[in-house]
């Protein structure tokens, strides 16, 4: 009996001695730490995932798992502090072939099937829970959005989190009707035939320089991650947000609560102008707010005065408005 007292010790210790002696220092410094996960081969060879932690202050079984858009990775320091001063443990996830965990082999955010991902959230989740939490929330952000809608629908009946949070979820293309109902849809058929054909984008910085410090807006960020302009898009990539789309558009069945935020305008033209800080210069929010509500039974809406598109980035009266938001979103559900 000793001898298997004994044993079971020295199991926990190692572990836990395994499990955090993989974190090293993270580019954001200041008690941020990261570790990198392979993940099996796929198409184009090698695939890596990296962790980003930030504990609280006191200990706490509570965490939230943060999920980046598309052309983004995780930077958003004041995300995390705010959650570690309401008592939760912050993870976030820099997804394959993003940011942290983009490797020579890949090219950028390609992907065939947005359920590639999921192996990735729930390998995350896996080491949260093993790190000792239990309850635990997500979060995502504009393409992270998608993902994570699509994500808790599919594990709907065994649901590994408690809430979801969804900033300016990217649910619909914001497209002319040509382009979303004959276009995408053609493009999305010929990626059955040819995955890897390069389609390019607009050649609008606008969004880039509201954000930036060195242009027009509050904060710093790597553009060898986040790019001014992301490459050109792969018949492979709409392919796969056209058909995770159709299946938000006809309703989903998560279970737990869900918060959707979106800024209470869109704004368009490719030159940068002060508009660009007070609204969604990336997505109609008119689409958020009507295929939000087919996300589950338990939905709530907010609408953010002058947010833009990753609110969490606004000016500060709207990002106030978004933290407050959430936390009483939080307290109302019980997940505070």
């Amino acid at each position: 009996m000793r001898k298997k007292i004994l044993l079971l010790l020295f199991s926990i210790l190692s572990f836990g001695t395994n499990s955090f002696a993989q974190y090293h220092k993270d580019i954001l410094g200041e008690n941020f730490v990261q570790q990198t996960i392979q993940m099996p081969d796929d198409y184009e060879g090698k695939v890596i995932i990296t962790i980003v932690r930030k504990e609280a202050a006191l200990p706490t079984t509570k965490a939230i798992l943060y999920v980046h858009g598309f052309n983004d990775y995780f930077f958003q320091k004041s995300l995390a502090e705010h959650f570690n001063d309401a008592g939760f443990n912050f993870y976030a996830v820099d997804l394959r072939k993003y940011g942290r965990s983009m490797l020579s082999n890949q090219y950028p955010f390609q992907v065939h099937n947005l359920n590639e991902y999921f192996a990735d959230i729930d390998t995350t989740l896996q080491i949260i829970k093993q790190e000792g939490n239990h309850e635990i929330l997500l979060m995502g952000h504009s393409t992270g959005g998608l993902i994570t809608s699509l994500f808790c629908h599919k594990y709907r009946k065994a649901l590994p989190v408690q809430g979801l949070i969804l900033n300016s979820p990217f649910l619909d293309m914001n497209q002319s009707w040509f382009k979303e109902k004959i276009l995408i849809p053609t493009v999305s058929f010929f990626a059955l035939f040819s995955k890897k054909t390069k389609i390019k984008q607009g050649i609008s910085t606008a969004y880039g320089e509201s954000l930036l410090k060195s242009h027009h807006g509050e904060w710093e960020y790597d553009t060898t991650k986040k790019f001014m302009q992301s490459p050109p898009l792969t018949t492979g990539w709409i392919r796969a947000i056209h058909r995770g789309q159709r299946k938000i558009h006809k309703g989903l069945d998560i279970p737990c609560p869900i918060l959707v935020l979106y800024s209470n305008r869109s704004v368009y033209g490719n030159e940068w102008n002060p508009e660009h800080q007070i609204g969604d210069g990336v997505l109609d929010v008119k689409d958020i707010a009507k295929y939000g509500k087919r996300l589950g039974s338990k939905v709530t809406e907010i609408e953010i005065q002058d947010g833009m598109h990753d609110l969490i980035l606004s000016k500060k009266e709207a990002r106030d408005a978004t933290y407050q938001a959430i936390f009483n979103w939080l307290k109302q559900n019980h997940l505070n």
